[in-house]
């Protein structure tokens, strides 16, 4: 089921991991990868006003961090969160290049930041997202994007991959 992992991870480099870190994004198109961290407070809980951080590692260049340009944050790679109110430190919200599905910003039950995010209909913890991107006409489109995460109860790997 995750044979597709092989065929376009090993293409690039995984970002080192972080106890902050939800998910991050990588595309076809080169090996920038986007990355989303937890933006925590001096009291270990998701800051209110902005939950998560999202930045770039340019591999293709030197390996740098880099914050997303307006554009990026706003038209392709930035987030829509707003406060889940029946549920403490908790925020749903939407990629804003791609609305149809939402996802959960938390921390679990030990106190880790979590991305929830509905792979083969049901919501799991995001870890990865490759996004495979034709750049042959004017307008870049989407062949298709894969997600790869864990069941969040049996902690085993999950697969989906679709056309948007």
């Amino acid at each position: 089921m995750l044979t597709s992992l092989a065929n376009t991870a090993d293409r690039f480099p995984t970002p080192p991991d972080s106890p902050i870190r939800l998910f991050y994004i990588q595309r076809s198109s080169n090996a920038n990868t986007v990355i989303y961290d937890a933006n925590l407070t001096g009291n270990k809980s998701l800051n209110p006003k902005s939950p998560v951080h999202t930045y770039w590692i340019r591999y293709g260049d030197n390996g740098q961090k880099e914050e997303l340009s307006t554009i990026q944050r706003t038209l392709a790679y930035g987030l829509y969160t707003d406060l889940i109110k029946s549920e403490s430190n908790a925020y749903e919200g939407y990629f804003l290049a791609y609305r149809k599905r939402k996802f959960v910003v938390k921390l679990d039950p030990r106190g880790n930041p979590i991305a929830l995010f509905p792979i083969n209909g049901k919501l799991q913890i995001l870890k990865r997202v490759f996004v495979s991107v034709d750049e042959s006409h004017m307008m870049p489109s989407v062949n298709y994007i894969e997600l790869f995460g864990k069941d969040q109860i049996t902690g085993k790997d999950v697969y989906e991959r679709f056309k948007p």
